[in-house]
């Protein structure tokens, strides 16, 4: 039995991938962005061995989170669910003055990394859409366009999986596409279903399968894949990490 830290477990495939590490007998500490929200999830998924609360486009909340989590640790596993999606039509700024996609998407499992204890084992959520994403630390928050600002922390994310792979030998960390998937986030038009969006990341967290034990990948329905080469430049990783400790203060342990 693993215990597993899933952000963003209030709906979507964060509830859905609580919801199956709960049915294979793993505890789960959940995460939600209020204290309503909270009560929601714990009451749809009884078994949940803590929820805890903290909205990531705030740094200090998730400064708080990170300190409120490992106390509900220590984690065998953390999967970094949370984030929004591109969809909304003009750039919102958070109150810590950075581009709010940005900042939930990919500061906050930065932040979420470098604070909390090291886990045995790292899934961060990445997209397809990673393929198209720009990742110069100095213009990753140029311009504006919302699927392109998705696309752009959902390259980051994958730069920080690589990244920390890299640097943590110790820790098994790799980065997931969990496909289109039907939910809130992906939309009605979606083409995947949600227990297979969920089902990658259940198995990176807990199985024994030797498969699920190699770090430093990208992988859909546990299939390995190409990523976007900027994820793969060590010294594009170095100056990710130094933008990321720029903007919240925290730099990454090595």
């Amino acid at each position: 039995m693993a215990r597993v830290f899933v952000t963003g477990s209030t709906a979507g495939i964060g509830r859905e991938t609580a919801r199956q590490l709960l049915e294979a007998g793993h505890e789960v500490v959940g995460h939600a962005r209020s204290a309503e929200r909270a009560d929601q999830v714990r009451a749809v998924l009884p078994g949940l061995a803590d929820v805890v609360v903290g909205d990531l486009s705030s740094l200090a909340q998730t400064r708080a989170l990170a300190e409120a989590a490992a106390a509900a640790g220590p984690f065998d596993a953390v999967v970094h669910n949370a984030g929004i999606g591109g969809g909304a039509p003009d750039k919102v700024l958070t109150a810590d003055g950075l581009e709010r996609i940005f900042q939930v998407d990919a500061v906050a499992p930065y932040v979420l990394t470098a604070l909390m204890p090291r886990p045995r084992r790292l899934v961060y959520l990445t997209s397809g859409l990673q393929a198209e994403g720009y990742a110069e630390p100095d213009e990753i928050e140029w311009g504006w366009d919302g699927m392109q600002a998705y696309a752009d922390a959902k390259l980051v994310d994958l730069v920080l999986a690589c990244a920390v792979s890299r640097l943590w030998p110790d820790v098994v960390t790799n980065a997931v596409d969990p496909g289109w998937v039907r939910t809130r986030l992906g939309g009605p038009n979606a083409t995947d279903d949600l227990g297979p969006g969920a089902e990658t990341q259940v198995w990176l967290a807990t199985s024994d399968d030797p498969e699920a034990l190699v770090g430093g990948r990208f992988l859909k329905h546990r299939t390995p894949l190409e990523p976007n080469p900027q994820a793969l430049d060590v010294e594009l990783q170095e100056r990710v990490l130094t933008r990321l400790a720029d903007v919240t203060g925290i730099v990454l342990p090595r």
